[in-house]
């Protein structure tokens, strides 16, 4: 019994740190869409607001499977900037230095991601590696059309 409470335990944290991955991106996201520059303005901007409304998604989806399993998601923006693995977004970043920068983020996301789907795995908890494989997939879709912005 200790054993599962253990996974458990490591699942909603696992979630949680999403949970708080998720509020940073959205936040930068958000950043980037207002303060974009140059040639590729126009593209880039609508990109980055279809990125911020998937982003309020998954984080939305992530905390509610928290609540179901009777966890509780952290809330405050402090916790997240503590508990997040990526950062916030930088002032006077260049268009090019955006997208790089989210495509970073999105791999190292997805990486952790894998690590919780192994996780959910373990514990038969199917519903939670469900949705953390479709958000995985759905960042790997975006990580290489970012990639493929940049011309790599």
């Amino acid at each position: 019994m200790a054993k599962t409470a253990l996974k458990e335990n490591a699942i909603t944290e696992t979630l949680d740190k999403q949970v708080a991955n998720f509020s940073i991106l959205y936040m930068k996201l958000h950043n980037y869409h207002w303060y974009v520059k140059g040639e590729n303005f126009f593209t880039l901007h609508l990109k980055f607001e279809e990125l911020y409304g998937e982003a309020a998604l998954h984080l939305d989806v992530i905390a509610e499977r928290m609540l179901s399993l009777r966890a509780v998601p952290t809330a405050t923006l402090q916790e997240h900037l503590e508990l997040a693995s990526i950062k916030e977004a930088s002032k006077g970043a260049s268009a090019a230095e955006m997208v790089k920068q989210l495509a970073s983020d999105f791999t190292l996301i997805c990486s952790e991601l894998t690590e919780g789907i192994a996780l959910a795995e373990e514990s038969k908890d199917q519903p939670t590696a469900d949705m953390l494989i479709g958000i995985r997939a759905s960042l790997e879709k975006h990580s290489w059309m970012l990639e493929s912005f940049l011309g790599r």
